[in-house]
């Protein structure tokens, strides 16, 4: 837990920003014309957020070009309001430069949405009332009870015990705070508590010859975190932010949604 909060060395997106969601550790300097779209985003997402009566709320990004799999968002974290690093402060999981690591982290919303992405669509999704209080208290009290395995896998096993990613961080801190879950100090109990509250992780399909011709075998993943099924299949369950956006509607627990595509608010936030 060391790690926590030292996102915020990468001011503004000025500086070269050395983790990312899965990707390789490239120092790069992000060129103007990004930090300002990232900007833009960022104070889009503020006056949303400034403008709700809520403690924290989910926010997505397209960091990396899922449509192959169906999927429009692969990266989530928590903004919570007055946090200690800031008025709106983006708690998450990040694995560390394509490494077998990871650490939790604390950015502004202009580093959040400077990581490189493929574009500057985003989602809010605020959490009704009393999960949310709990939520932000659970946030502003990290590191403890952080819920948190710095073991990375980017296909992580839905409840595995030896690998997390950035999803599987979210959903299980989100299920752990549920008003009805009682108090949860574990990673399994976290993972019991969503299965029971029915959630269902998305399918991915990896062929065999994507596998070992897409260049997928990496650091950051690993493939025995799953059965001798699932890998003979290709078909890996995963939470995905699609998964978690689907399980947060149909369960009642998200109160209200904004979505900007290309810039522009949608009249109704459409599939993550």
């Amino acid at each position: 837990m060391t790690r926590l909060f030292a996102g915020l060395l990468a001011l503004l997106g000025l500086l070269p920003i050395r983790v990312e969601a899965g990707t390789n550790c490239e120092a790069v300097r992000m060129p103007p014309a990004k930090v300002a779209a990232a900007a833009e985003t960022a104070l889009r997402t503020a006056t949303a957020l400034d403008h709700a009566d809520a403690p924290v709320a989910l926010v997505a990004r397209i960091g990396r070009d899922l449509s192959e799999h169906g999927l429009v968002y692969s990266h989530a974290g928590f903004a919570v309001r007055d946090h200690a690093d800031g008025r709106w402060t983006v708690v998450h999981l990040l694995n560390e430069c394509g490494s077998h690591r990871s650490g939790l982290y604390a950015q502004g919303l202009v580093n959040f949405f400077s990581d490189d992405l493929v574009n500057q669509d985003a989602r809010i999704v605020w959490l009704q009332p009393d999960h949310a209080r709990r939520l932000a208290d659970h946030l502003r009290a990290l590191p403890a009870n952080a819920l948190y395995q710095p073991s990375y896998n980017l296909i992580a096993r839905p409840g595995s015990r030896d690998y997390q990613n950035s999803t599987a961080w979210v959903l299980e801190t989100l299920a752990a705070t549920l008003p009805s879950a009682g108090d949860i100090r574990d990673r399994q109990g976290a993972w019991r508590v969503a299965a029971r509250n029915g959630f269902r992780a998305d399918t991915i399909h990896i062929p065999y010859s994507k596998r070992v011709l897409g260049g997928l075998f990496g650091s950051n993943v690993a493939f025995t975190d799953h059965g001798v099924g699932t890998r003979l299949s290709g078909d890996y369950p995963v939470v995905t932010v699609r998964s978690i956006l689907r399980w947060l509607d149909e369960r009642g627990h998200a109160e209200t949604q904004m979505e900007w595509r290309g810039g522009a608010l949608q009249a109704r936030p459409g599939p993550g």
